[in-house]
Parts: structure tokens; C-alpha cells; sequence
């Protein structure tokens, strides 16, 4: 099992909450992690047909006959949101537990924790393997992105455009499996599958389309009346289904930054998919050396840092300060992360050469914020520092 740096921080929250909500993406090794962490407790699946209609029809007794023990781990926990309003009974009465659910419908999920479990939960956040999860190595800590002298050494076997094709779901790497094959699968029974059961989806064709127009806009504004209009479908089914899919962690939103600088800055977010093989794969990209001509490469590449920098602090328990600036005249920033009192602009870019110009962005936003200067992830080997700015190889961004 590859070790997942979200580990130590599931142990640490386990004693002082009741109850530990794990959630993301599915097959993203949520069940593995619960399992590998608490290996003494007992493990109950609610995709298991009798478990789950023991758990609507007797929820009380089913509660107390799992959690008769140390602990418990309950997979799957969307099955039966009703269960948690006896588990809030349960929890409060004290003797039982710990609990460890799992579940991959965020939304759906978070407002259940937020109406019957507040204050007794625990939330954490778990996406498919980062660069450094995949080599082995100990993460960066999020204020070290900037520091050169915490450059890692190690390296994955794989070339960058193998890694963004396959993406970073577990099974892909543990098993070796051909990515179209796994993502085929993926997307037919798991992104269908929650659609069906999150929201009223009559025509699937037309969503699937819809998922597609989302994949070729990732790194772009968010805008609904071009992606309904595109689709077929009204503005307001538009930001419906965009909800679907990042309450099924396809795709998440980054805020524009509020700092304004004394100009006018865009209030739209723009939309990411959050892992690159499920974006390759849905673009119709099949094999790793497309990816050197393609048009989105550069989207592509963008996709990938914004989701490493969601990783990066999502495995360490914290919910991502990520943010983009862009002001309206088109400078911008891809990325500002939120530091406590200091900020740290990051830009991405495909090439494996930097010009000067690419550094254009980063050098307009610290003048205007003065701060000591940014990171710039792009698609070579080497890490160094360039100015007052720090060049990350695309291995080493995270």
C-alpha cells in the first residue's frame, strides 16, 4: 500500500471526535486508508444490501450491534444519510466509537455532519495519490513551496506526459492498469452512478456532453450561459449539473482573490477538473504522446498543479486557501495561496524552457502586493531560483 500522508492526521483526530467523516472522490482509496489506519476496528459496508436495510429499517439496533467493540468503520455512509441523526443520539449518549465513515457525495454529506454531527465531527478530504504519495517521499509542508532548499530528490519512474494521462487514482499505479481502460469503466459506472443518485438527470447523453465542455474549459472562467448554451440545456441546469460534479469531486471551483490593489478585478471562478487522466480521457486523449501537441496542454498542465496544490493541503487536513488573481485588463496569477499573513503567487507552465515573459505575471502582482516574489511550476527537470522567483520542476511542485 502506498503510504497516504493524510494517515497521521485520521490517527490524531480519532481520540478527541467521535466520529472521523473521510470523503472524496470515489476510488480515490478512502476504504484502503480507514482500513490500514484502524486495522482493529470492525468494518461494516453499507453498499452490503443487508447491511443497508438492516440500517433503514432498525437504525438504533444496527448502530449498537456494530459498535460493540473498540471502533468502527462505516464505508459508504451515502447509502443511508438517515443514519445519521441516530448516530448524533448515539455519539451523544458516549461508550461507543470511535466512528469512521466514509463517503463520496460531498455535499450531500457535509450538510448531514453540518445538521445532526456539529461539533462532534471531524471532516477530512481524500484525492487520488499526489507526486510525492506516488514516489514515496515526505511531503512539502504548504509554507515550504517557496523555500530552495527543500527541493526533493526523488523523482517518479514515469515522464510528465505519462503521469498527466494516466492521472493519480490509486488502482491505475497499485495494478498497473491500461488508464483508458480504468477511466472507461470510471466514468460509465461511478459519474453515472452518482448523477443518477444525486439529481434528476433524464438524458444522459446530453450530461455526458455537458461533462465533456466542462473538460475542454478546465482552467477557464466559469461561465454557465456558455456551457448551457453549448450543451443544450438552461443556464440554471448548467450550474446544477456543475454542483453534481464537484459534490462527485470531478471538478472544483477556484475563487478569485478579494485583494484588489485599488483596480477592478473578475468575480468569476474559474473551473479545474481534479485529476488530469479522468480530463485526458474525457478530451478523447489516448495515448501519453498526444499530449506533446495538443491544444489544452498547456490547460492540461495548469489542471495538474492546481490539483497537486488542493492535495498538498487537503493531505495534511486543511482546507485549500487556493485562490486565482486576475485583474481586468487579463494580468493575472494562476494560483494565490493564502499563507497566515503572507501570500504566495504560483504560476504554471507547460514548456520545459522558461522565457522571460513567462514570469510576467508574477512580477505584476508582487508590485502591486509586495510580497518577496512567487513560484513558477513548469515542465522541466530543474529546480532554481531565477530573480527573486523560484522555478519548481513539474515533480517537485508539491
Amino acid at each position: 500500500m502506498v503510504k497516504r500522508t493524510l494517515q497521521a492526521r485520521m490517527e490524531a483526530l480519532a481520540g478527541p471526535f467521535p466520529v472521523v467523516f473521510l470523503t472524496g472522490p470515489r476510488q480515490s482509496g478512502k476504504t484502503t486508508l480507514a482500513r490500514a489506519t484502524f486495522p482493529a476496528f470492525r468494518y461494516v459496508s453499507l453498499e452490503d444490501l443487508q447491511n443497508r436495510e438492516e440500517a433503514m429499517e432498525d437504525p438504533r439496533g444496527f448502530l449498537r450491534r456494530v459498535a460493540a467493540g473498540t471502533g468502527v468503520i462505516l464505508d459508504e455512509v451515502q447509502r443511508t444519510p438517515d443514519l445519521f441523526s441516530y448516530l448524533h443520539g448515539m455519539v451523544d449518549e458516549g461508550g461507543s466509537g470511535p466512528f469512521i465513515l466514509t463517503g463520496s457525495q460531498q455535499f450531500l454529506l457535509s450538510q448531514q455532519i453540518s445538521q445532526t454531527l456539529a461539533g462532534r465531527a471531524a471532516v477530512l478530504e481524500l484525492l487520488p495519490f499526489s507526486v510525492s504519495e506516488l514516489v514515496g517521499r515526505e511531503p512539502l509542508a504548504p509554507a515550504e513551496l517557496a523555500n530552495p532548499k527543500r527541493i526533493p530528490a526523488e523523482r517518479p519512474r514515469q515522464s510528465l506526459q505519462e503521469l498527466l494521462y494516466s492521472g493519480f487514482f490509486p488502482r491505475i499505479h497499485d495494478k498497473d492498469l491500461e488508464p483508458a481502460a480504468w477511466l472507461d469503466g470510471y466514468v460509465r459506472t461511478y459519474i453515472e452512478r452518482d448523477v443518477r443518485g444525486m439529481a434528476n438527470v433524464g438524458d444522459l447523453d446530453t450530461f455526458a456532453r455537458f461533462v465533456g465542455l466542462c473538460a475542454g474549459r478546465s482552467g477557464q472562467l466559469l461561465n454557465l450561459s456558455s456551457l448551457g448554451a453549448d450543451a443544450g440545456v438552461s443556464h440554471s441546469t448548467a450550474r446544477r449539473w456543475v454542483s453534481i460534479l464537484r459534490a462527485s469531486y470531478v471538478l472544483d471551483l477556484l475563487p478569485p482573490h478579494h485583494e484588489n490593489f485599488s483596480k477592478r478585478l473578475v468575480k468569476t471562478p474559474k473551473l479545474y477538473f481534479l485529476d488530469t487522466g479522468l480530463m485526458c480521457h474525457i478530451l478523447g486523449i489516448r495515448e501519453p504522446g498526444q499530449l506533446r501537441v495538443h491544444p489544452l496542454r498547456g490547460a492540461i498542465f495548469e489542471t495538474f498543479v492546481v490539483a497537486e496544490l488542493h492535495k498538498l493541503f487537503s493531505h495534511h487536513g486543511q482546507r485549500p486557501p487556493l485562490f486565482f488573481w486576475r485583474d481586468s485588463n487579463g494580468r493575472e496569477v494562476d494560483v494565490l495561496i493564502e499563507l497566515g499573513a503572507t501570500r504566495l503567487p504560483v504560476e504554471a507552465k507547460a514548456g520545459e524552457t522558461v522565457a522571460r515573459d513567462a514570469f510576467r505575471g508574477l512580477e505584476h502582482y508582487v508590485s502591486l502586493s509586495g510580497d518577496a516574489g512567487g513560484v513558477l511550476v513548469y515542465g522541466g527537470e530543474e529546480s532554481y531560483l531565477r530573480g527573486r522567483h523560484l522555478l519548481r520542476a513539474w515533480w517537485a511542485c508539491t
